[in-house]
């Protein structure tokens, strides 16, 4: 697994393939590993991988875990690797990454794909299920800190709360690995305190805002949502989201992948790998097809 030295630290990474590049984001708490069952499949392409600071394989450095952090080394670590003319596949916050980026760098993005991620600024009311008493205690001071420093809430609990098919032994152990004591599990606290609820953290909605701005003016930018059937309690993007999708995003196709909790590339990973192929080749996404295109 390559790595490269980015800001203070460095950033691990998945590739594989040659050609255009495909990135895929992962969120809270995955890693590159959620894409092992997807990536090899939607080529022709360079697909790459990369876990984000402090999780995964990646360096963990004396940093906030921020959204904000997390946005400079994902910066740093395209700039590093020269990446353009690049689709995006999301998951989670690493939709929202992709989301971000992509409005910032709309001349190096010819698409982007994404699953179960954070679409808009919520109010607690948005939150399936018994989200709101979940996500007040992860962001109180204490609470958040025994639950997910000591407790290892979302390794141990929320990653068998989210699959639907479940996770082995072996794939539990490699998500687990980065986490073996309180302090490695700092970035993970600070993801559900980054969830924009009520117009908190100010700094987050404001980027959300931003990039849905953007994402409602790019009709020339091919975006694929990807959706999964489950109770609403499990999943982010259930009726009311999509509805707020096609109102929304420009540009925007909606492809069903059938049954799945949060986790979706666990628990669909043929059905996203299909969608997600046969998008990138119906719009014209690869090289030698553009050129076609240009050419007729």
């Amino acid at each position: 697994m390559p790595t490269i030295d980015i800001l203070t630290s460095f950033i691990s990474y998945e590739e594989l393939g040659e050609g255009d590049p495909i990135v895929f984001l992962h969120g809270n708490p995955t890693s590159s590993y959620l894409w092992r069952n997807i990536m090899p499949g939607i080529g022709p392409g360079r697909c790459l991988a990369p876990d984000l600071i402090g999780m995964g394989r990646s360096g963990k450095p004396d940093i906030g875990y921020h959204y904000g952090d997390h946005i400079a080394y994902l910066d740093a670590w395209f700039d590093a690797l020269d990446l353009d003319d690049v689709v995006l596949v999301g998951h989670d916050w690493g939709g929202a990454l992709a989301f971000d980026w992509a409005s910032r760098h709309a001349e190096r993005v010819r698409g982007i794909a994404f699953m179960e991620t954070i679409l808009r600024p919520m109010s607690w009311e948005d939150l399936p299920g018994g989200g709101k008493a979940r996500y007040e205690l992860l962001r109180g001071a204490g609470t958040g800190e025994a639950k997910v420093l000591d407790e290892n809430f979302f390794i141990e609990q929320a990653l068998r709360a989210t699959t639907l098919k479940g996770l082995s032994d072996a794939d539990w152990d490699v998500y687990r690995a980065p986490y073996p004591d309180r302090d490695s599990r700092r970035p993970l606290l600070e993801w559900p305190r980054a969830m924009p609820i009520n117009g908190e953290p100010a700094d987050v909605v404001a980027r959300i805002e931003s990039y849905d701005c953007w994402l409602s003016a790019s009709p020339e930018v091919p975006k694929l949502l990807l959706t999964f059937d489950g109770p609403s309690e499990t999943l982010l993007i259930g009726s009311e989201m999509i509805s707020w999708c096609r109102d929304n995003v420009a540009g925007l196709e909606i492809r069903g992948c059938g049954p799945a909790r949060h986790i979706a590339p666990e628990d669909q990973p043929e059905a996203i790998t299909a969608e997600i192929k046969s998008w990138i080749d119906r719009k014209g996404l690869r090289t030698a097809q553009r050129k076609v295109a240009s050419q007729a």
